[in-house]
């Protein structure tokens, strides 16, 4: 199968071969799901309560029968086992109870614990399955289309571009004009806006929500890191080859994130699905 390749002026240039067999790789959404939720499960922070919590308390159970004075027990007195606030009130029945779980103002009874190891695992197979499927996903239109992206003026689909051609760009503003004689306006205004969230994570430092732009796969970390330093005020990830996992290519486990390939980078898409 023969694909068009196309320069920074969004013109063709040439074609490129892949093996139409890349397109029948059969596409796993379930173990892509597994494995993005590996992903985010890795980033989550530890937490727990302050082991203290509810036990900052005088509160003590008297349970001789015969003390010394027999107005200090609690047995006899059909009132519960519980440690309990002494000296609140001049009736025993009003001494409040705490500490146990049960109770006004106790402690939890099974709270948030630090040592808690929230990391999932996948096996190795399946994290290259996960990542493959998405990587084809990206490849594929109407996986592109249900994920809401904005391609309906598209000229060419894969997108597609020849070696080196990006490292071409100096400014954001040249990215913007490759991308409207691409027949990408919609889509880069789509993901310019921004919504002010809901609830208390505007107090949090992130007050605003973007929606997920275009990602562009490049051969290497060395024109990653080039094009990232460029593209950074854009809504626009940069990922070498090496480094793509499925959460980069299916954000949300929604497969199908529009993508621009650079011909080195899916030739070795191509090797990898072949290899398997």
């Amino acid at each position: 199968m023969k694909l068009d390749v196309i320069n920074i002026n969004a013109e063709k240039i040439g074609e490129i071969e892949i093996n139409e067999n890349i397109f029948n790789y059969p596409i796993r959404e379930d173990i892509v799901l597994r494995d993005v939720l590996r992903i985010q499960s890795n980033r989550r922070q530890p937490y727990g309560t302050d082991i203290f919590a509810g036990l900052r308390t005088s509160a003590h159970y008297h349970g001789r029968r015969r003390p010394f004075r027999a107005y200090v027990t609690q047995m006899g007195r059909g009132m519960a086992r519980h440690q309990r606030i002494h000296g609140k009130a001049p009736l025993h029945m009003m001494f409040e109870a705490r500490i146990a779980p049960n109770v006004r103002k106790g402690r939890r009874a099974h709270p948030p614990r630090v040592e808690k190891d929230w990391k999932q695992k996948i096996n190795k197979k399946e994290r290259n399955i996960a990542i493959i499927s998405a990587a084809i996903a990206t490849l594929i239109k109407e996986f592109v289309i249900k994920r809401g992206h904005k391609i309906e003026e598209l000229k060419y689909f894969p997108i597609i571009i020849a070696n080196d051609e990006l490292l071409k760009i100096k400014k954001a503003k040249e990215f913007r004009e490759f991308l409207i004689k691409l027949g990408l306006e919609k889509e880069f205004e789509r993901i310019r806006e921004k919504k002010i969230r809901a609830g208390k994570g505007k107090m949090r430092g992130r007050r605003y929500k973007k929606r997920k732009g275009i990602l562009i796969v490049v051969e290497n970390e060395e024109k990653a890191k080039k094009l990232r330093k460029i593209l950074k005020n854009l809504n626009i990830d940069v990922c070498s080859f090496e480094k793509l996992n499925s959460e980069i290519l299916a954000p949300g486990a929604k497969l199908g994130r529009l993508t621009i390939w650079e011909s080195n980078a899916l030739k070795m898409l191509e090797n990898k699905v072949l290899a398997k």
